[in-house]
Parts: C-alpha cells; sequence; structure tokens
C-alpha cells in the first residue's frame, strides 16, 4: 500500500508540478523587490540541495554526514526553499500561497512514507537517527560527527548541476518577464 501510494503521488506531483508552473509563469508578476527576496531565498534552497548531494550516497546506506546530520531530508528542505523563494520572487500573494501549498501537500506525505520504508529497511539505526534528527526544519547543532566531508563528484553523480541550471532558466524568465512587464 504505502509504495502504490507514493507512486500516485509522484505521478500526481509531477503532472500538477507542470501545471502550477504554467500558472506561475502566466500569473506571476516580479517586481525587482520581490525578485531579489525571493531569489536570494530560492538561492538558499539550491545551495542546501547541492551540500546534500555532495554527501548522499544513493542506497550504500544510511547517510549522517553533512547536512543530513541536521535534517533528515535536506533535497527536500532546499525544495522547500526553492519552491517559496520562487514563489516570492512571482510577486504575487496567491501564487505564493498555492506553491506552498503544493509543496507541503506533496512532499509531507512523501517523507513520512519514506521515513517508514527507511525504517523497515534499516531498523534500530535509522529509529536511532530518526529520534535524533529531525524529519525537515533542522536542528541547530550537528547529531553525530562525521568525517566525511562533501565530495563534488557525489555531487555531479547525483545529477545536481540540473536544479542549477533550472535555477538560472526560470530566475532569467522572471528577469526578462520583470523588464518587459507582460
Amino acid at each position: 500500500m504505502p509504495s502504490r501510494f507514493l507512486k500516485s503521488l509522484q505521478r500526481y506531483r509531477v503532472l500538477s508540478g507542470f501545471v502550477i508552473a504554467f500558472l506561475y509563469l502566466v500569473f506571476s508578476r516580479p517586481t525587482p523587490a520581490a525578485l531579489a527576496i525571493g531569489l536570494a531565498v530560492a538561492f538558499l534552497g539550491l545551495a542546501i540541495r547541492a551540500w546534500a548531494c555532495g554527501h548522499l550516497r544513493k542506497s550504500a546506506g544510511l547517510d549522517v554526514s553533512g547536512p543530513y546530520a541536521y535534517t533528515r531530508n535536506p533535497l527536500y528542505l532546499g525544495t522547500f526553499f526553492i519552491a517559496l523563494g520562487f514563489g516570492a520572487a512571482s510577486g504575487s500573494l496567491w501564487l505564493f500561497i498555492a506553491v506552498a501549498i503544493f509543496v507541503a501537500s506533496i512532499y509531507f506525505p512523501v517523507m513520512n512514507v519514506e521515513a517508514d520504508e527507511l525504517e523497515r529497511r534499516l531498523g534500530d539505526e535509522y529509529r536511532e537517527y530518526a529520534a535524533g534528527v529531525p524529519l525537515l526544519f533542522p536542528r541547530f547543532s550537528r547529531w553525530k560527527k562525521s568525517d566525511r566531508g562533501f565530495d563534488f563528484q557525489l555531487y555531479l553523480k547525483n545529477g545536481e548541476y540540473n536544479a542549477a541550471i533550472g535555477f538560472i532558466a526560470a530566475a532569467s524568465l522572471l528577469c526578462i518577464k520583470a523588464i518587459f512587464a507582460f
């Protein structure tokens, strides 16, 4: 059941993401101030995602280094900041609210399903981690010290540069829209 739920949620996420993106491009009215604030917040999210991908060893065990020592879901945290940043950059309160609702309604259930799957797969190791590290919003101190540092090759292997390319493309479109006010 959880995996079927997750798969349908992921399909919904992709399709509805395109709908939100279309509405966003049509109805956004970015101003210089909205762009400055929003893109700064979105860039913070991009940096969090990049940091996480330099520590993420997919299916190689539990990652607890870098941002994973502060939050169990730094990729989703980064996505949350990117979405809210672009929502703010839109210059539209209703678009900001729509983006926030979209992100929360999709990612919180996905995080919980993934946490259940990790607990089933990793057992006590994951339960100890989950007891010490919050699901999304980070703790202020590192959970455990790890000697693993950021690995740029992991960043590349995980394809996170695609998020940077998307960020640049979306920010450019918003800047053009702000300049030409269309």
